[in-house]
């Protein structure tokens, strides 16, 4: 069984994200970018499927800027096979929304015919949380969002998934578009073999044209703003006055 991971290129995780002074956007300048952590717990669940016997190959896609080689690299260098870059944007500040995104991976979906697709539950800058659902739709595939666990048997997938009130496992016929949440796995760092490796795998570049896909944009930012800062706490002098306090608040 083919599995086809699509990975995104966003800011890493543990950076501070910048606001621009005029709120037009995000500041990227010199920012480090790197794979998004929920689509990086996708790849290695790809990667631990194939090494049960239960995949055959893996192929990593991206849909984005050209500097998402980068993020296809590091994927290569984990464990996946090969590796698509579909070029859709020249500006790096450019975010290709949910639905033009899903359209291009369903048509690469259609080309490569994999038996899975795993993705990440949602991208860490945009948190739109949009484009597995839009995939399975537009492919006519079963779901499962927000998996905590994976087990392939026979044409099924058994998943279970995090849900408000515990955890609820279903079970979808193949091929199926699976989510990825937090606590799926922990991905494996990849060794510097494995990344001198993965400069010679095979990553073939196409454009959004070349799958007839429109990108231009339907939602305009009209400004980002940086979260309203925490207002300063106070001291109580005793136990009754904080009882007190609570009381008035409605806490108690």
């Amino acid at each position: 069984m083919k599995v086809l991971v699509p990975v995104k290129r966003v800011i890493d995780y543990n950076v501070k994200v910048r606001v621009k002074a005029d709120g037009s956007g995000v500041d990227l300048a010199n920012v480090k970018m790197s794979m998004n952590p929920f689509d990086e717990i996708a790849v290695e669940e790809a990667i631990r499927l194939k090494e049960k016997g239960a995949a055959t190959e893996i192929v990593v896609v991206s849909v984005g800027v050209k500097q998402a080689q980068e993020t296809l690299r590091t994927a290569l260098a984990m464990g996946a096979d090969r590796a698509i870059l579909v070029v859709a944007a020249e500006d790096v500040h450019t975010d290709i929304e949910p639905l033009a995104v899903a359209k291009i991976i369903a048509k690469v979906a259609a080309e490569e015919q994999p038996g899975l697709i795993i993705t990440g539950k949602q991208a860490i800058d945009n948190d739109m949380n949009a484009t597995g659902q839009m995939v399975a739709a537009l492919l006519g595939w079963a779901q499962a969002s927000f998996a905590s666990a994976v087990e392939i048997a026979g044409d099924a997938a058994k998943v279970t998934r995090e849900v408000d009130g515990g955890l609820q496992t279903i079970e979808v016929k193949l091929p199926a578009v699976i989510t990825a949440d937090l606590r799926l796995n922990e991905p494996r760092y990849a060794s510097l073999p494995n990344i001198m490796k993965a400069k010679k795998k095979e990553l073939a570049e196409k454009t959004a044209a070349d799958y007839g896909v429109d990108v231009t944009p339907r939602l305009t930012v009209v400004k980002t703003a940086e979260p309203a800062g925490r207002a300063a706490g106070i001291k109580v002098g005793s136990v009754d006055e904080l009882i007190g306090k609570l009381k008035d608040a409605g806490v108690i």
